[in-house]
């Protein structure tokens, strides 16, 4: 661990302990609360070690931060350790972090495939249904791994009812695939897509599955308005 790092991450995480307060307003302390949050989060964005890569959008990277907070303050994940998809990009960019938040560096910044049926070079259509062959945004929790078809390969647990729950009954999983190497992007300008799975190039995906696995944060962000509506987890 890079202890410079360290004081930083403490203040983040003890800033959400509780306060003593005179004002019991619920919605006043909500809010307050809130803000905190916000501005904490800003703190770790501005200080990421980028690590030569480009950093991901501010919006993404709250959003992915807000739900992080609360997975970990659960217990539902255990890492330190943040991956996040954004499907509002062109699937022509680098559009994956893996972000060590023990540290404030990223680790790897990569592009992934979307399912086939969520759009082409963008990804504009998301189902958690069975055999729809498209991408579900939200939250997940790291699984284990396991060697499939496309060798090693890492479980999700989609965390987010009706939204990406039925992840494991879709064999939602992340895997290295051809079609995600970026050399495709020369023959056809857009990558190739998934039956729902976000794939990554297979050069590096036994590096980034091994670092991630074993209930880390994975987040899929799109702007979309029915999963602002839909989501509860960090409403």
């Amino acid at each position: 661990m890079n202890y410079r790092f360290l004081p930083l991450l403490l203040l983040f995480f003890m800033s959400f302990a509780p306060k003593a307060t005179n004002n019991t307003d619920p919605k006043l302390i909500a809010s307050a609360t809130s803000s905190n949050l916000a501005a904490k989060i800003e703190i770790v964005y501005n200080s990421l070690d980028a690590n030569n890569f480009a950093l991901p959008q501010i919006n993404c990277f709250k959003k992915a931060m807000e739900g992080f907070f609360v997975l970990k303050q659960k217990g539902i994940i255990q890492k330190d350790i943040l991956t996040v998809i954004d499907f509002s990009m062109s699937s022509t960019k680098k559009r994956l972090w893996v972000i060590d938040l023990s540290n404030n560096t990223i680790l790897f910044n990569t592009v992934v495939s979307h399912g086939m049926n969520s759009g082409v070079e963008f990804a504009t259509n998301f189902s958690n249904s069975l055999s729809s062959n498209k991408s579900s945004l939200g939250f997940y929790a790291t699984g284990e791994t396991y060697n499939g078809k496309h060798g090693l390969s890492l479980k999700l647990d989609g965390l987010e009812n009706g939204i990406n729950n039925n992840a494991r009954a879709r064999a939602v999983v992340m895997h290295g695939a051809s079609y995600a190497n970026p050399s495709i992007l020369k023959s056809q300008g857009f990558l190739g897509r998934s039956q729902g799975c976000p794939a990554i190039p297979e050069a590096i995906k036994n590096e980034i599955i091994k670092i991630i696995k074993d209930k880390s944060c994975l987040f899929i962000y799109h702007p979309s308005r029915s999963y602002e509506i839909t989501s509860k987890l960090v409403a």
